[in-house]
């Protein structure tokens, strides 16, 4: 349910679903670490694929309503990627510096884990925090080539059911 929930309210890039890891497998740290990475990893490389045309100069004829959702997959995969890789217990970014952690720690951190994806979002309801974490985005994503306006357009189309200003209607 919240993550139907969280996409409905505003169009931010969640974190992979869990998926069980057999840890006992797997032999040392850097494998743990490298198999917790794998996820976050994948979205910054799918933000490399989505923002590829906008760096390349490669959307000439290109139907706008495309470059605009474009645009908005790659502000959802560089969200999933940040917020992914910070070192929260339950999301990947704790899973990569666990195995560097002592037992100690890991056992005090262990019972926070469940709740560490609704912390996150939790501090992203601070007003002064998400403009600061969404300055962030918006400034990788402007240094990738995807303008604000991209980006605001895409979030428009994705947000279909609400009345948004026309200002994407103009043809680029």
């Amino acid at each position: 349910m919240l993550p139907v929930l969280f996409v409905i309210m505003g169009g931010i890039g969640l974190p992979g679903g869990a998926v069980f890891i057999e840890r006992g497998r797997i032999r040392g740290r850097w494998r743990h670490s490298l198999i917790s990475a794998a996820g976050p990893l994948t979205n910054v490389l799918f933000a490399a694929v989505c923002t590829a045309p906008f760096w390349l100069h490669a959307l000439d004829g290109v139907p706008t309503d495309f470059r605009y959702a474009l645009a908005f997959l790659a502000l959802l995969q560089v969200t999933a990627a940040i917020l992914n890789f910070l070192p929260v217990p339950g999301l990947d970014g704790y899973g990569v510096i666990e195995p560097w952690l002592s037992y100690r720690i890991k056992r005090q951190v262990e019972p926070f884990a469940p709740f560490g994806l609704l912390f996150v979002f939790a501090l992203l309801w601070v007003p002064a925090l998400n403009v600061a974490f969404f300055d962030v985005i918006h400034t990788l994503l402007r240094h990738l080539g995807v303008d604000a306006l991209d980006q605001a357009c895409g979030w428009n189309l994705y947000r279909f059911w609400e009345d948004t200003p026309e200002i994407c209607s103009v043809s680029r």
